[in-house]
């Protein structure tokens, strides 16, 4: 249970940074009714695809160059079901607070989209976007609102080449200038870090929250459960992202 002694000092913070880090996963989403793909209420939760394949395997990089059509077949289910949803209280908040403060900067698992279309604008989605796709062979890029009326798999309409989602399949490297860019960031510093929704089982998504604790930045978790870093930030609120921005903004005066 969050006490509401945890609400105050974490709106404290707020009213005094000016810098702060935002590192969110798919539990910022969830309250906007997407799914994850494992885990409890998830698509794939406790099932492996018609093919018989675990869906990490299905959504491999190795399998988009072998057989496109079962990787292309998964990316448009989950892009069906998150299809329609929208950013909810707490990617307006972050947006917010962007706006407040000397700099708000997002870094994101989630490859929704949702802070982007809420109103921040420097987000780093090292996990890339479901909605931009890119050509394999001519290296050109398109941005799509969904995957309606797409061929499976689909073609390139410049070359004819084979598309794919601007996305880090499983199995495939980051984006080396994304970690460039977050490195670079952390240098910089920061005064308040939050991870939101996350587990932080890779060690680059718990990496921003030990380099602040090594700082002595202050730090946040929003997780109602308990994840790599729980140990470690200053303190930890344990409800969901939204309910938790709802009692932040109350307490900041939105």
């Amino acid at each position: 249970m969050t006490a509401d002694s945890d609400l105050d000092q974490v709106a404290s913070l707020c009213e005094r940074a000016q810098r702060i880090l935002f590192v969110t996963g798919a539990g910022i989403s969830a309250d906007s009714g997407l799914p994850t793909y494992r885990g409890i209420g998830g698509l794939y939760h406790d099932a492996d695809t018609e093919e018989g394949l675990p869906i990490e395997v299905a959504l491999s990089g190795r399998m988009m160059a072998e057989r496109p059509d079962i990787t292309w077949k998964y990316l448009a289910q989950i892009e069906a079901n998150c299809r329609g949803a929208g950013p909810n209280r707490s990617h307006y908040a972050i947006a917010r607070l962007e706006r407040e403060k000397a700099r708000a900067m997002v870094f994101t698992q989630n490859v929704d989209g949702l802070h982007r279309a809420a109103g921040s604008t420097e987000v780093l989605e090292i996990h890339g976007n479901l909605h931009r796709l890119r050509c394999i062979d001519c290296e050109s890029s398109r941005q799509v609102e969904d995957y309606r009326g797409l061929a499976m798999p689909p073609a390139c309409p410049r070359c004819g080449g084979r598309l794919r989602p601007d996305v880090v399949l499983f199995g495939e490297e980051l984006p080396m200038d994304g970690l460039r860019r977050l490195e670079d960031a952390l240098a910089s510093g920061f005064d308040l870090v939050f991870t939101i929704g996350t587990t932080s089982v890779f060690p680059y998504v718990a990496g921003p929250v030990w380099w602040a604790a090594r700082m002595g930045w202050p730090t946040v978790e929003i997780n109602p459960g308990d994840s790599q870093v729980s140990g470690i930030v200053d303190v930890r609120l344990r409800i969901c992202a939204a309910d938790a921005f709802a009692e932040l903004g109350a307490r900041l005066g939105w």
